[in-house]
């Protein structure tokens, strides 16, 4: 178990990231993103990199660092939103984009996890979505073929760990770093707790350690807020 624990993020990736591979990386906005793996991310130098994420994070922060160097191609999202860099990168023709509504990409990786090759869903169709995909009718009803997804590696974040690489998540950051957790063939997990394999009750488990290869402890994330509102 202690083979799993690792001192620090560059050594975490050690000898996992490679050209052209495909990553799926957790987080929601900037909640519950694996920031000190992705800074090493971008220290390895590798390019031409596949990203599954929700969305990039911002200009000069999380995915926004590798987007900036240059190391990501091609970005597998549901939001370009908050990055100018990202949409200048779309919009010049120097950045794929496969835009995959928000739960669908949930449900991709999920099924990709869970060795799904593919399944239906009514979303998108009738959109740009379903250009290019199988279409097929149920119970009256159109439906989209989508792909499950599967990763080189996964680069998730998780409040807590124990030493088997258990993890427990934190409210939103909850969202897709499950699931992006088991879509990866090998899974490396930042976390801010690491503690014994006993402390965590197994009915708080929210990723059983089977699916984590690597841990790495940043117990002082900078945890930017991509919106800031305040009561007046």
């Amino acid at each position: 178990m202690s083979e799993k624990i690792y001192p620090d993020a560059a050594t975490a990736l050690a000898g996992l990231i490679e050209d052209g591979q495909t990553l799926a990386v957790g987080g929601f906005g900037l909640c519950g993103i694996p920031e000190a793996l992705i800074t090493a991310l971008r220290d390895t130098g590798k390019k031409r990199l596949t990203v599954v994420s929700n969305n990039a994070g911002v200009d000069g922060f999380g995915l926004g660092l590798l987007l900036e160097t240059r190391q990501i191609s091609k970005m597998v999202s549901s939001y370009v939103g908050e990055n100018k860099e990202f949409e200048r990168q779309f919009l010049a023709g120097e950045l794929q984009l496969e835009f995959t509504p928000q739960g669908t990409l949930a449900e991709r990786l999920r099924a990709g996890g869970a060795g799904i090759p593919a399944f239906f869903t009514r979303t998108g169709y009738g959109t740009v979505v379903a250009e290019g995909k199988e279409t097929r009718q149920f119970d009256g009803e159109w439906y989209v073929m989508e792909r499950g997804i599967r990763a080189d590696v996964a680069l998730v974040k998780a409040w807590k760990a124990d030493k088997a690489g258990n993890l427990v998540f934190r409210k939103t950051a909850r969202n897709f770093n499950p699931m992006a957790a088991t879509a990866g063939a090998v899974c490396v997990a930042e976390v801010e707790q690491l503690v014994e394999v006993g402390a965590i009750e197994p009915d708080q488990v929210h990723l059983p350690g089977i699916y984590v290869d690597r841990i790495v402890v940043n117990a002082t994330p900078e945890k930017r807020i991509e919106q800031r509102t305040v009561s007046k």
